[in-house]
């Protein structure tokens, strides 16, 4: 059997490829590596392999050295019915493992040997792309979160997360300094309507649009309720840097603690 290369071959008759170009990084977590594979598919709604009854298994791209022809092949697997399965999918070229999974993630769904995570029958969401922002978005505990948390507590700050900065006001903050009277929120793009990465829906706009406006109207009310009652409201988009946010809680907590 002939295997299709891609791109263009880069010198490795003479020698074996780097390691860099096909080997992960040693003790990787498993979800880290998941992670790799969600960004070199493109998301991991698109790393769907169809099954034989219908239904799908979420694959991983394998780089192997064959050190007797100095290439890098890329196999696709996944797991169907408890015993592992794969198909070759080509060779690849790239300096780097990040390029190589990328391109072989590329050919991959070229051969139709991977598709988009078909959306479930009950699902509210116009499109699998929707649908994997709107689970990437979950309530609470999310990564930035807990990435300024991590960054706060660094910096010496004790604070609460996840209650009422006011206990009649049904609202929760995601951290909340009671003594300083300050709340802060880590609002997501695609919840909360950011300015720079919120993309409407293109089916069911007008419906998703209100949505939206929704949660927006609401975050303005919080804001204006905290701010009558003396309050402090810090608000951060998920895509800022949370360690700049991090020092601006820091500054801002010490100073009300020096004037409450």
């Amino acid at each position: 059997m002939t295997h299709e290369a891609v791109g263009t071959q880069r010198g490795w008759n003479d020698r074996l490829p780097p390691a860099k170009a096909y080997k992960a990084r040693p003790g990787l977590p498993r979800d880290k590596r998941s992670a790799e594979q969600d960004r070199a598919a493109g998301g991991r709604h698109r790393r769907a392999v169809p099954l034989d009854d219908g239904s799908c298994a979420r694959g991983s791209i394998q780089l192997r050295l064959f050190r007797s022809t100095r290439r890098i092949r890329a196999y696709l697997r996944w797991s169907d019915n408890g015993e592992t399965r794969e198909k070759y999918v080509c060779e690849v070229y790239e300096p780097t493992r990040r390029a190589n999974l990328t391109v072989a993630w590329a050919k991959a769904r070229e051969a139709g040997k991977v598709i988009d995570e078909p959306l479930p029958p009950n699902s509210t969401a116009s499109s699998v792309s929707v649908r994997a922002a709107m689970t990437a978005n979950k309530g609470k505990n999310t990564k930035p979160e807990l990435i300024l948390r991590a960054a706060l507590h660094r910096r010496g700050l004790r604070y609460r997360v996840g209650i009422r900065p006011l206990p009649e006001l049904r609202r929760t903050a995601d951290v909340v300094f009671p003594k300083a009277k300050v709340a802060v929120f880590v609002d997501g793009c695609f919840w909360h309507g950011c300015p720079d990465h919120y993309r409407p829906a293109k089916k069911s706009g007008a419906e998703w649009g209100r949505k939206i406006k929704d949660n927006r109207d609401r975050d303005a009310a919080t804001t204006s309720a905290l701010k009558d009652q003396g309050w402090m409201v810090l608000r951060f988009w998920e895509h800022e840097d949370l360690e700049l946010a991090a020092e601006e809680v820091k500054a801002t907590v010490e100073r009300r603690k020096a004037v409450l």
